[in-house]
C-alpha cells in the first residue's frame, strides 16, 4: 500500500504544547499479542507485516502498552520498526500488570509505575517515551471510569517527566474532574476513554477537551451496540458501499477535530479497510441518521 495523503488519514492533529503532529487515524497494537492479549501472536510474521504496512501507509501514531502480552507487543513493535522513522509517535499506558494467571491487576504504586516506564523503555528500545497515559482502573478492567483521586499516580509520572524519561502525559478511563485534578500537577495532552456512536456519555467532555486543544482517543469504536443498532449501522454502511466499522470510524472523525482513532487489527487486509475510513465522507443527512441511532438508544438527547 502506498503512503496515503494526510487528508486520507483523517487530517492531522498536534498534541497541545508539543511538536508532535500525527495523522488522526493511527494504529492500536493490542491485538498483536496472542489470544486474551497474552503471549506471542499466532503468526509473528503477520504481526510484523501489519506494523510495517501501517507506517508505510503514513500512520505515525501507534498506541501500545507493555502490559499487552506482557512485553510481547512492545517487543514486536521494536522488531518491526526500530530504528523508528522520524515523526513516529508511540503512546503507551501504565496502571495494570499481567501476573502468570493471565488476570488484569492494578499496578499503581510509585514503584510499579516507575518500573512500568522502564519496562516500556527497554522493550521499545527508547531513551524517552513520547506520551504515557495513566490508565485509571478504579472500576476494574473493562469497566468505565470511577471517581477518585489520581493525584498520587499523576505526580509519579510528572516526576518521571522531569527526569526526562517521559515527554508528555495523558490519561485513560477517567472523568472530567480527574483531568482537572491532573492538570493542577502537569499538562495533559490526551484522554483515552470508551466512546462510540452509541456510547455518548463523554459528549460534553469531548467538547471541553476540544476547546483546550487536548486529544480525545476513543476505544471500543463498535463496543456496546445492540443488535438493532448494529443493524441500523449496517444499513447505512451498505448504502455507502462500506463496512459498519468504516462508518463508525468515519463518524468519529466527523464528531470532533480533536478525536484521534487507534483501530487495531492483526491483519493487513483489515488494516487497509480501517485506514480507508479516512476517505469516507458522510453527508449531513447521513450524520443525522447515525446520530439517530444513539438517540434511539437513549444515550444522547434530541
Amino acid at each position: 500500500m502506498s503512503k496515503m495523503s494526510e487528508a486520507a488519514l483523517g487530517g492531522q492533529f498536534t498534541f497541545p504544547g508539543t511538536s508532535s503532529t500525527v495523522q488522526r487515524i493511527g494504529y492500536g497494537a493490542m491485538q498483536l499479542a496472542g489470544p486474551g492479549v497474552w503471549g506471542p501472536p499466532k503468526d509473528p510474521d503477520a504481526a510484523l507485516a501489519v506494523l510495517r504496512e501501517a507506517v508505510a501507509a503514513g500512520v505515525n501514531h501507534i498506541d501500545t502498552s507493555d502490559f499487552y502480552g506482557p512485553h510481547v507487543t512492545n517487543q514486536i513493535i521494536r522488531q518491526a520498526l526500530h530504528p523508528y522513522p522520524e515523526g513516529l509517535v508511540i503512546v503507551t499506558k501504565l496502571g495494570a500488570r499481567r501476573p502468570p494467571d493471565q488476570s488484569w491487576q492494578l499496578a499503581i504504586s510509585p514503584q510499579e509505575l516507575t518500573e512500568g516506564v522502564h519496562d516500556n523503555l527497554r522493550n521499545l528500545g527508547l531513551e524517552a517515551l513520547d506520551i504515557v497515559n495513566y490508565r485509571a482502573m478504579g472500576a476494574g478492567a473493562g469497566h468505565g471510569p470511577a471517581e477518585g483521586s489520581i493525584a498520587e499516580q499523576v505526580a509519579v509520572l510528572a516526576d518521571l517527566k522531569r527526569q526526562g524519561l517521559i515527554r508528555h502525559i495523558g490519561l485513560s478511563n477517567v472523568t472530567a474532574s480527574q483531568v482537572k485534578e491532573a492538570q493542577t500537577i502537569t499538562d495533559v495532552v490526551c484522554v483515552q476513554n470508551n466512546y462510540n456512536l452509541v456510547n455518548r456519555e463523554d459528549d460534553a467532555f469531548i467538547d471541553d477537551l476540544a476547546r483546550q486543544g487536548i486529544a480525545y482517543v476513543p476505544f471500543f469504536p463498535l463496543g456496546g451496540f445492540t443488535p438493532l443498532q448494529s443493524s441500523s449501522l449496517t444499513d447505512v454502511a451498505n448504502r455507502l458501499g462500506s463496512t459498519p466499522m468504516q462508518v463508525a470510524l468515519a463518524w468519529l472523525l466527523h464528531r470532533s477535530p480533536n478525536i484521534l482513532l487507534i483501530p487495531g487489527t492483526s491483519s493487513v487486509a483489515h488494516l487497509r479497510e480501517n485506514l480507508a475510513a479516512g476517505q469516507l465522507t458522510l453527508s449531513p443527512d447521513t450524520l443525522t441518521e447515525l446520530d439517530g441511532i444513539a438517540v434511539s438508544a437513549g444515550t444522547v438527547e434530541h
